[in-house]
């Protein structure tokens, strides 16, 4: 069963954000208001693919009863370790496969993953035609605009869509411009019509700049023909940001004591950084008065039971 024909139009999804959308974080949105669709973080397939990486692999492609649905989202460039981590990807759970063909990072982009599959089309094209091979689950592709110059979404989105992903994500932006620059919202009548004479039964969904529930909605009624949008840093500003809420300093206190709970029982599971719990606390202490003194003293704490004491 394809999930990508069974959400309701518009459908919202939390983007995937290294170091951001892990297990943990994605239970916190769901106890905000969930998005129709969640994706992973990134996974590494090389790293699936190989023992020594492995458990690091299944770390990331972890599933909370709220998850559901999720994608799994995957980057690499080895076609044969695309196919042998899609294999997995039915049996732990997952609604469907994403490719991502458009991270901006440049370790990710050395390593000829993410956006650099916008310079290496044919390679590109393998991926996706080895994991289609390899599994049952449909298989999305997100990316982005082209590397350097908008203009070439209309080669890579067309050779893209010419391979016949049940969904695709683009991000309105290119590589180049990370998020330097406004999305190009302009864009999105010409990618609309290359849709429909390329690939018409392709979902597609758009990213960047996309701030909330409301916004989307604004702009689904601007570009019906754009089945799904994709909230990415909008959640920073408001965890709630898949609803119409705005949230109270105590619901947002409440949802840093979720996350600080959460954090404490998969750091049982797994070695987690404390550091790593200190990037979030911006998107609960913000917005209120003495939101900065407090997120400081937050911010030089070392331990759970510090940083608990604080909220308390």
């Amino acid at each position: 069963m394809n999930i990508w024909n069974q959400l309701p139009k518009p459908y919202l999804i939390l983007a995937p954000m290294e170091g951001v959308t892990d297990v943990i974080f994605r239970q916190v949105v769901a106890a905000a208001g969930k998005p129709d669709l969640f994706f992973t973080e990134f996974t590494n397939v090389s790293s699936y693919a190989s023992e020594k990486g492995r458990t690091n692999a299944l770390e990331r492609l972890e599933i909370a009863p709220t998850d559901h649905p999720i994608i799994a989202q995957i980057w690499g460039k080895n076609p044969e370790h695309f196919a042998e981590t899609t294999k997995a990807l039915e049996s732990l759970g997952f609604s469907g496969v994403d490719l991502n063909f458009g991270c901006p990072d440049k370790h990710v982009n050395k390593a000829g993953g993410g956006a650099a599959m916008i310079q290496n089309p044919d390679l590109a094209i393998q991926c996706f035609q080895d994991t289609v091979k390899s599994t049952n689950l449909p298989v999305s592709i997100k990316t982005r605009l082209g590397w350097s110059r908008p203009e070439e979404y209309q080669a890579w989105l067309s050779t893209l869509l010419n391979l016949r992903p049940a969904a695709l994500t683009v991000h309105l932006r290119t590589k180049k411009e990370m998020s330097k620059v406004p999305a190009h919202y302009e864009l999105i009548p010409e990618i609309i019509k290359l849709r429909a004479t390329t690939s018409p039964e392709t979902r597609l969904i758009i990213n960047g700049d996309i701030k909330d529930r409301a916004h989307a909605f604004e702009l689904h009624a601007k570009y019906p023909e754009v089945d799904g949008f994709m909230i990415g840093r909008g959640v920073f500003a408001n965890p709630y940001c898949f609803t119409d809420h705005q949230p109270t300093r105590e619901e947002l206190m409440n949802l840093l004591k979720l996350h600080l709970d959460l954090y404490e029982k998969q750091s049982q599971k797994y070695f987690i950084s404390y550091e790593t719990l200190k990037h979030f606390f911006k998107i609960y202490v913000n917005n209120f008065p003495g939101a900065k003194e407090f997120r400081t003293k937050l911010m030089e704490t070392h331990s759970l039971a510090e940083a608990r004491q604080i909220v308390k």
